[in-house]
């Protein structure tokens, strides 16, 4: 495997020599694997004992209800991980789909083995332990956000939530945000061409510039709204 530097980035192996990743991804018989886009990597109902790490490409984290409607849930980049919270309690089915949203290779690691430590109480298997614990945390934390940006009953009000969030977050009334237009859709949960005629509607009204996923907010107006 020739990802290892690699994996010395990322949140989860943080901390961890190459070396140590080495014997960590043996201990935890680590397995890489390659999807091709629109790849189904879990369905929804699948019971999984492998959380995984994406090396290259993304992923999308996706529901289908029973009327055919999809949502994305959330885009999983490079060094990001996913399936965690499931493996954990391998006997939950999953309630979502994962899918390779281009070519995508990913590092499945067994949580069984990952969370319980060996006899020799290794510290970098135990940092890898914490490492786990802080994405948990991250990852509860932007499912709080997602709840309060949707919490409004108007979309201009989720809108409006949403990019005062990103302001602040990026330090900067000009900022791209992760999603196209469709994915913002699903992520603010609101039919798309609604979204777009809501942000026309506050581009009308000096509110805001949009391209794209590029932002750029009117300061005063923008704040008379909040």
């Amino acid at each position: 495997m020739n990802n290892y530097f690699f994996l010395t980035q990322t949140v989860l192996f943080q901390g961890s020599t190459i070396e140590e990743i080495q014997m960590i991804l043996k201990c935890l018989r680590a397995e890489k694997k390659r999807f091709a886009k629109r790849e189904i990597i879990y369905h929804a109902g699948d019971r999984v004992q492998f959380m995984g790490v994406v090396l290259s490409g993304s992923v999308y984290v996706e529901n289908d209800d029973l009327w055919g409607n999809k949502s994305v849930l959330d885009h999983i980049e490079p060094g990001a991980v996913f399936g965690e919270t499931y493996a954990c309690i391998a006997k939950e089915p999953l309630m979502v789909s994962v899918v390779a949203a281009e070519t995508t290779e990913i590092l499945f690691l067994n949580m069984n083995r990952l969370i319980q430590t060996c006899s020799n109480v290794c510290e970098y298997h135990n940092r890898l332990i914490r490492n786990l614990l802080m994405i948990f945390a991250q990852k509860n934390l932007n499912l709080s956000r997602r709840i309060f940006h949707t919490s409004s009953k108007s979309i201009r009000g989720r809108l409006l939530s949403y990019l005062s969030f990103q302001a602040t977050y990026q330090g900067s009334y000009e900022f791209t945000i992760p999603y196209n237009r469709q994915q913002l859709a699903d992520y603010l949960s609101v039919d798309r061409s609604a979204l777009s005629n809501e942000l026309s509607k506050m581009k009308k009204d000096g509110l805001l510039e949009v391209k794209r996923n590029y932002f750029h907010l009117n300061e005063e107006l923008f704040k008379s709204y909040l």
